[in-house]
């Protein structure tokens, strides 16, 4: 809050103070212990990295592909009224969110869609909340849901377990 370090960097400066506090004050971990618990989380950082490598591949063909540039032409010839355009934006995100990264929708999708929101009328904050919103609910949506493994990992839980916990009662 300061400005002294990113918010990456605070992140790696706590996990170190974690440490510190951990075995210097609380004595609640040995170094014996930590071994399994860094193979563990290895493990998932392997996982969820392999994903985000994968989602940015993709994210890669598509663009190679010029599919936003396509796609955009294709939401102005549809219509002109805004609600439905922005209905076809949420679908088209939430599609999106469940094959790709956040970061990396983030990055393909906003420059193609900012000029038809703005076009519309539409603000860029309001275009951000739309799309963090979509992005992050395609996050935890089978077919990858990435989110999915990332907690199927930390849980020990099936993605079924956890597919079947997520739906509304």
């Amino acid at each position: 809050m300061a400005g002294v370090f990113t918010s990456t960097e605070s992140a790696a400066i706590a996990c170190v103070y974690a440490l510190i506090i951990t075995f210097a004050v609380y004595h609640e971990i040995s170094i014996r212990e930590m071994i399994p618990i860094m193979k563990r989380s290895i493990k998932t950082l392997a996982m969820v990295m392999a994903l985000i490598g994968i989602s940015s591949a993709f994210g890669w063909v598509v663009s190679y592909l010029q599919i936003p540039a396509k796609m955009s032409g294709l939401l102005l010839s549809i219509s002109s009224n805004k609600i439905i355009i922005l209905l076809i934006i949420n679908l088209m995100l939430l599609i999106l969110g469940t094959m790709m990264d956040m970061i990396c929708s983030i990055l393909l999708v906003t420059p193609i869609l900012l000029p038809v929101v703005t076009a519309l009328g539409i603000g860029p904050i309001q275009l951000g909340i739309i799309m963090i919103l979509n992005l992050g609910i395609g996050l935890i949506t089978p077919p990858v849901g990435v989110l999915l493994f990332v907690c199927s990992a930390t849980s020990k839980r099936s993605i079924e377990q956890l597919t079947k916990a997520m739906l509304p009662h």
